[in-house]
């Protein structure tokens, strides 16, 4: 874990969406995509049902100076879509690593959205990264798909606790060099 404090978190413009910092207005559309128990089930620590207060207190952490982890809302508003259609993460490990996470509205699934906002934080890679890890749950290949388009490679199976699910699924892992 990096004990350094997080530098200023940079805005990444891609052609269909801009990812940028988190702010306090994004929570209603966050709560409201994030609620969905469809998304939950697909991410490790969205509970459902999302309890008053949570996404503020992410929204709250993901400003904090001593983060360890970057959070980016997809803004989608420039191409005449919602202003928050999904998030993606950079979590910093220890030597030059870091882990991607992402999840994105149902209303834009299959809409390369997820794809495009992997591939332009490769390419920003904003934390230097010599090492960018990723995880699947197996029952979701549309996810592992993003991740093979993007050039990740399949390292192994493992699993993880689902807070939403309440349990342990096995999941995917997956590797990067940015280039």
């Amino acid at each position: 874990m990096m004990l350094d404090k997080s530098p200023e978190q940079p805005v990444i413009e891609t052609e269909r969406f801009v990812l940028r910092p988190l702010r306090r207005s994004d929570a209603g559309l966050l709560s409201m995509y994030a609620g969905d128990e469809r998304v939950a089930r697909g991410t490790r620590s969205i509970p459902h049902p999302l309890p008053p207060g949570a996404i503020e207190a992410y929204i709250d952490r993901a400003g904090q100076p001593e983060r360890t982890e970057d959070v980016w809302a997809m803004d989608a508003s420039t191409s005449g879509m919602s202003e928050v259609v999904g998030v993606i993460s950079l979590q910093r490990l220890d030597r030059q690593q870091s882990q991607i996470g992402y999840w994105v509205a149902p209303m834009v699934w299959n809409t390369g959205i997820a794809s495009d906002a992997v591939r332009a934080i490769l390419v920003a890679n904003p934390h230097q990264s010599a090492t960018i890890f990723a995880e699947v749950f197996q029952d979701n290949a549309p996810s592992a798909r993003v991740l093979t388009n993007a050039g990740f490679v399949y390292l192994g199976d493992a699993e993880a606790y689902s807070v939403a699910r309440g349990a342990m699924v096995p999941t995917w892992t997956y590797t990067v060099t940015p280039s």
